[in-house]
């Protein structure tokens, strides 16, 4: 009834739908100010809420009004009310050129967005700097070369205009600390926004320090330990401090006592041996933070301490869990901490056969829950692997054979088998899975990786 059909079935336009798609054209000009016209914007925002995130990028070309949409606040706070807030990997990588440039993985479209520039780094790269971060220790398994100048040996840091930042999300957001520039350590601190994707600066640290643990407790930022400049080259941190993202406010913690760097049974080891945070986890609410004694080219672990919130006071770490935390010899500690869970990744110098190990907080020692872990190159790379919590699973950033960037996702929980219980019902112990380990592991994303390294990787949910 609207239409009538010509004599070659083309259909011919009537003058009621003429004035319909006119009615239309007028309704998507700018004299409708609301996102979609006719429905109010509550409802708009309802219904982009729902697409992928990823989509926003093309989104944003739509209208004015729609790139303001969604890159802002309100658009977020309505996916995370229903529920359709999403996680991604943020990875950072540094090519043969020795820049940094990080990049945004969503698992569930498996593609990579590049982000934005750091400023500083901008900064640099226009006077002319160049980059040396061959000893990141905030990431890295190989630490033993930049702290040698605690000693005053093989200082390479002086060659190095930017290294040793570190990492952490809170508040939505991905914060970039410290470091070292030239002969300095820095008190700076970049905020990247996930949603506006830019960078910019945030209140500076109290302290200047490179090479320091980042935990997140109580939706705060906790940093522990690090390194400075001295006159003898890079010292040591005791300190730690907070960041409450919600006052923008930097506050002093307690030091950590090293209580066993204290113990030297003479005042020359005492003097030699220093003391180095190692690692962190945030678990059961308290900040572990391992530790190892250092004098070149000696490398000694010695379990670590634990930092209570409420008591604000540091304790020593149960002794299984310092002694035992799984970690390539000389390395940092890395660990990923999974629906209350505590994952390690122990790693060997064969190929395919590093293990990943669970703490158990009842008998205080580590449990193998997977073997040959498919990770290369262990004895060659800088970096050979990261670890990331995404979406309740373990997950392992690596090189496969043919230099490819993977992340490997693993659903160990669902694998798990629990052992016999105690009578007394006080502990859980987990036998390994009943299904071969290469089952429990899925590929979800690549890149070609063969000029690139990898330093670093966080998760934000937004």
């Amino acid at each position: 009834m609207g239409s009538v059909l010509s004599v070659n079935n083309t259909a011919v336009p009537s003058p009621l739908m003429e004035g319909a798609s006119k009615r239309l054209k007028i309704s998507l000009t700018d004299s409708d100010p609301r996102l979609i016209p006719t429905l109010p914007d509550e409802i708009s925002f309802q219904i982009l809420a729902r697409v992928p995130r990823v989509k926003y990028m093309s989104l944003k070309l739509v209208s004015r009004a729609w790139k303001a949409a969604v890159t802002g606040q309100e658009l977020f706070d309505v996916r995370r009310e229903v529920g359709k807030s999403e996680e991604w990997i943020y990875l950072l990588l540094k090519r043969e050129d020795s820049k940094l440039s990080w990049y945004a993985i969503d698992p569930l479209s498996k593609k990579w967005l590049r982000l934005p520039p750091m400023p500083h780094l901008k900064l640099a790269e226009d006077q002319g700097w160049s980059f040396r971060l061959s000893d990141v220790l905030s990431s890295s398994v190989r630490i033993v070369d930049a702290v040698r100048g605690w000693l005053g040996r093989n200082d390479k840091t002086n060659q190095m205009t930017l290294s040793g930042c570190s990492f952490g999300v809170i508040g939505g957001s991905l914060y970039v600390l410290g470091g070292l520039s030239k002969s300095s350590t820095l008190d700076r601190v970049w905020r990247y926004d996930p949603i506006q994707n830019s960078w910019n600066e945030a209140c500076p640290m109290s302290t200047g320090r490179a090479y320091c643990k980042i935990g997140v407790l109580n939706d705060k930022l906790y940093v522990v330990g690090g390194v400075t400049r001295g006159r003898g080259g890079l010292t040591p941190l005791l300190s730690a401090e907070v960041f409450d993202p919600s006052t923008g406010v930097w506050s002093e913690l307690p030091s950590m006592p090293f209580s066993k760097a204290q113990a030297m049974p003479t005042a020359l080891l005492a003097d030699l041996l220093k003391p180095i945070a190692t690692g962190i986890a945030s678990y059961q609410g308290k900040l572990y933070v391992p530790q190892s004694l250092y004098c070149w080219p000696f490398f000694v672990d010695v379990g670590g301490e634990v930092y209570d919130p409420m008591s604000n006071s540091w304790d020593e770490m149960p002794p299984g869990m310092g002694e035992s935390w799984p970690a390539k010899q000389a390395g940092t500690k890395m660990s990923a901490t999974i629906n209350g869970d505590l994952y390690g990744l122990d790693p060997s110098s064969s190929l395919d056969n590093a293990q990943i190990k669970v703490y158990d907080h009842k008998h205080d020692t580590w449990e193998v829950v997977a073997r040959d872990v498919p990770i290369h190159n262990l004895v060659d790379s800088e970096i050979p692997y990261l670890l990331a919590g995404l979406l309740g699973k373990l997950h392992v950033i690596t090189k496969d054979a043919s230099h490819n960037i993977i992340i490997m996702q693993a659903d160990i929980r669902n694998h798990l088998r629990p052992a016999a219980d105690l009578s007394d019902g006080s502990s859980i112990s987990f036998e390994l899975p009943t299904t071969h380990d290469s089952e429990i592991w899925k590929v979800i994303a690549t890149r070609s990786g063969r000029s690139a390294h990898l330093v670093g990787c966080q998760v934000l949910n937004v």
